[in-house]
C-alpha cells in the first residue's frame, strides 16, 4: 500500500514533468521544426504545414490512442496517465503563450538548430523521465506501439523505432533532410535522459569490480573489515593456462574505488581488477528495492522462468553482522 507522501510525490512527477517535457516541445523543437517521432513530432509538422496550434493537435491525437490503449490493454492506462497526457498538452499551449512558438533562439544558423536539437532533447527526456518515475505515461505513438506488438510478432523496441521513425522521415519531406538529421539527435538525447532521469537520479553511483590475485582472501578480508562491503567469489579456469582461478566480484560505490585500488596494489601488485560502471544497485547498503518498487502500483506479475545450474562454482563470502552485504 502506497503512503500519502508518495502518491503525492507520483503526482509532483507529473505535473513538473508534463511541464519540463512541454517547455521543450514548445521553446525548442517546435520552432526548430524538429519533428523527433511521437505525437508531438506529428504535431510540429502540422503547425509549420496547416498552422495547428501544437498543444491542441496533441490532445486531439492523444484522446483517440488513450482510449485505444484503455480497450486493448483495460485500466493500465488509468487516471495518472490521463492526466499526464492533459498536462503535457496544456503545458505546450501555455508555453506557446508565453514565449511564442518562435523560440529563444535566433536560428541564424545551423548551430541554432543543433542547440534546440539537444536541448529539447534534454528537456524533454528529464519530463518524459519523472512523469515515468511515478507510473503513469504520456500517451502518444507508444500506446499505438504497444498495440502494434500486442497483435503482430513485431518486438516492441522494433515497433517504437518503426513509427517514431516513418514520423521522422515524413518530417524530411517537409523540412527537408538537415531538420530530420537533427530530429534523431533529439530522439537520442531524450531517451538517454529518460534512462537517467529513471534509473540514476535517487540511486547511489557504484561500480561492479572484478578481482584476480594469489591474495584474493587477503582482499576480500579488506573489503569486509575496511570498505564494509560483501562480494560474491566464483571458481573458474585460465582459458590459456588451464589452471583454476577465483575471481571476486564486488559492488563498490564510487568514493571507495580510489580506497580499493590503493588496497589491491599494496596487498598484490600483479593482481588484475576490472572496474565497470554499475547501471543500478538495488538493496541492502545501495538504494532499497522497495523504493523503485513502489514507483508502480501494479505492477504485471513475472512470467515464470527456468531455473538453470551455473557451469561455474559459487562461493559466497561470509557476511559479518555489522557490514553491509548485496
Amino acid at each position: 500500500m502506497r503512503t500519502t507522501n508518495q502518491k503525492i510525490g507520483d503526482y509532483l512527477y507529473i505535473v513538473i514533468g508534463s511541464m519540463l517535457a512541454g517547455f521543450g516541445i514548445a521553446a525548442f523543437t517546435t520552432p526548430g521544426k524538429i519533428a523527433g517521432g511521437g505525437v508531438n513530432g506529428i504535431a510540429i509538422i502540422l503547425y509549420h504545414t496547416l498552422g495547428l496550434e501544437p498543444g491542441l493537435s496533441m490532445l486531439l491525437m492523444n484522446i483517440p490512442i488513450f482510449i485505444v490503449g484503455l480497450r486493448v490493454f483495460g485500466p493500465k492506462y488509468g487516471f495518472k496517465s490521463l492526466l499526464g497526457m492533459l498536462l503535457l498538452s496544456a503545458s505546450v499551449s501555455a508555453t506557446g503563450k508565453l514565449i511564442g512558438y518562435g523560440g529563444i533562439i535566433a536560428y541564424t544558423d545551423s548551430v541554432d538548430i543543433l542547440l534546440s536539437a539537444l536541448f529539447g532533447g534534454i528537456f524533454i527526456g528529464a519530463g518524459i523521465g519523472l512523469v515515468m518515475r511515478s507510473g503513469a505515461n504520456t500517451g502518444g505513438t507508444d500506446i499505438i506501439s504497444q498495440v502494434l506488438n500486442k497483435y503482430t510478432s513485431i518486438p516492441l523496441g522494433t515497433c517504437l523505432l518503426l513509427v517514431d521513425g516513418l514520423v521522422i522521415i515524413t518530417s524530411a519531406f517537409f523540412f527537408g533532410i538537415e531538420r530530420a538529421m537533427f530530429a534523431i539527435i533529439t530522439v537520442y538525447s531524450s531517451s538517454q535522459m529518460v534512462n537517467y532521469v529513471i534509473m540514476v537520479i535517487g540511486t547511489r553511483y557504484a561500480k561492479t569490480v572484478y578481482l584476480f590475485s594469489e591474495h584474493l582472501e587477503d582482499i576480500k578480508e579488506m573489503i569486509i573489515n575496511e570498505l564494509h562491503h560483501g562480494g560474491t567469489i566464483f571458481s573458474g579456469m585460465g582459458i590459456y593456462s588451464k589452471q583454476e582461478r577465483k575471481m571476486l566480484m564486488a559492488v563498490i560505490p564510487n568514493q571507495q574505488i580510489s580506497r580499493l585500488t590503493t588496497m589491491v596494489h599494496k596487498t598484490d601488485p600483479k593482481a588484475f581488477m576490472i572496474v565497470e560502471e554499475a547501471y543500478q544497485v538495488l538493496g541492502e547498503g545501495f538504494t532499497p528495492m522497495a523504493k523503485i518498487a513502489a514507483r508502480v502500483e501494479e505492477p504485471a506479475p513475472l512470467a515464470p522462468r527456468s531455473r538453470t545450474r551455473s557451469a561455474a562454482q559459487v562461493t559466497p563470502i561470509p557476511r559479518h553482522k555489522s557490514h553491509r552485504k548485496h
